[in-house]
């Protein structure tokens, strides 16, 4: 499941907002005069989400993979978006898209009913995960607890938390450091599927793990 984040981005006088985490968006200063140079460009997935670039003079949104706009200074507006060759964007963007971030692993561990015992299945993830881990020389692993509908939401956010907690324990004892687990719980409130109260559904008896 993807998730959307709302960030700001600054860079001398250029202003960036409304970035997706499967967008990249490439900045940089060129030439005597320090022209500021924006380009969208599609992330893993090869999709763009809409972004704004101002200044005090000005905006223009970027929303095609590849669109860029120059900003000459703090007192003209942004040109008006063009798309850019991407073999040019390789040339003078390609050092920062070698040292793009490794995106995190996600996996989903799932859950018996009303319970902190995990599915056979889920059981055979954990090796996977630990490898993930170490692989990644990761020092930080999310542990979310999550939970079904059935009893009320105090009820349900206590066993999510209990969820993450066994979760976290099975970790450790498969040679994850405890100081790499950031562990918390939803209760009931995120669900994989949406259902109305007191249903039994498996795919929100769960712990999503996060290698980042």
């Amino acid at each position: 499941m993807q998730t959307l984040a709302a960030t700001r981005m600054e860079h001398s006088m250029v202003k960036t907002r409304w970035v997706c985490l499967w967008s990249i968006i490439l900045i940089g200063a060129f030439g005597c005069t320090q022209k500021n140079m924006v380009v969208l460009v599609p992330g893993k997935h090869g999709a763009v989400k809409p972004i704004a670039v101002s200044n005090q003079a000005g905006s223009v949104e970027l929303n095609s993979p590849y669109q860029s706009t120059t900003i000459k200074n703090g007192n003209t507006s942004p040109e008006q978006p063009a798309t850019m060759d991407q073999a040019e964007i390789h040339t003078v963007f390609g050092q920062a898209l070698a040292f793009q971030p490794t995106p995190p692993v996600h996996f989903i561990l799932y859950f018996e009913k009303v319970s902190t015992k995990l599915t056979p299945e889920s059981l055979r993830v954990l090796p996977e995960i630990v490898e993930t881990v170490r692989s990644r020389n990761s020092m930080d692993v999310g542990v979310i607890g999550h939970a079904d509908t059935i009893g009320n939401k105090q009820f349900n956010l206590r066993l999510s938390s209990q969820r993450a907690a066994a979760v976290g324990k099975l970790l450790v004892e498969r040679g994850v450091k405890p100081e790499c687990l950031e562990i918390s719980s939803h209760g009931e409130e995120n669900p994989l599927i949406l259902t109305e109260d007191n249903i039994n559904e498996p795919k929100n008896r769960r712990v999503e793990v996060v290698v980042r």
